[in-house]
């Protein structure tokens, strides 16, 4: 099994913990000297709007004598103010992309959450062959016969008379009265 130190970047970068590391002075250095130790000088006129920039952002500050200097500031408040929210319902069995990354395990949970990627890929009433109805889950998950199975299994999408669509299934109407 590969070391922590040896595995190479994660799937899905975290901006948090990215923040979080270069808040820390010792990685900073660090990455500050391997980026300096693998790269060619930057002529002046691009060293000059670089430090623009970042003093611009807040990263960059002048002390007394006018020498720039790191500025943990704005690192600091992108970090402890921007909290993405947390997903509710059945989005949160999805990952950042709109897909979903695992099923609940809970039966009400599950239908929830195969009834909301049906709602959006595939509009009542219409009839899909195969391909076109695997067209329409791709974007939700890599195994579409699997997605197209929980469906049927479930009753949320049924195949025509002829087996050859698919369909959704209308939902029930309420009772007279109620």
């Amino acid at each position: 099994m590969p070391s922590e130190a040896s595995a190479g970047p994660p799937e899905s970068p975290d901006w948090r913990r990215i923040l979080a590391a270069l808040l820390n002075a010792d990685a900073r250095r660090i990455f500050a000297e391997t980026v300096i130790s693998a790269s060619a000088p930057v002529p002046a006129a691009r060293r000059d709007r670089a430090l623009q920039q970042l003093q611009a952002l807040g990263l960059i500050e002048r002390d007394a004598a006018g020498e720039p200097r790191p500025s943990d500031v704005p690192l600091r408040a992108a970090l402890s103010g921007a909290q993405a929210p947390r997903a509710r319902g059945p989005e949160r069995f999805l990952d950042r992309h709109g897909r979903i990354d695992r099923y609940p395990s809970g039966f009400a949970e599950r239908v929830a959450l195969l009834e909301f990627v049906l709602a959006k890929a595939v509009p009542l009433g219409a009839v899909l062959d195969e391909r076109t109805l695997g067209a329409a889950l791709s974007p939700f998950t890599n195994d579409v016969a699997a997605l197209r199975r929980y469906l049927v299994d479930h009753e949320l999408l049924e195949r025509t008379p002829t087996g050859s669509e698919y369909a959704r299934v209308a939902p029930p109407e309420a009772p007279a009265g109620a």
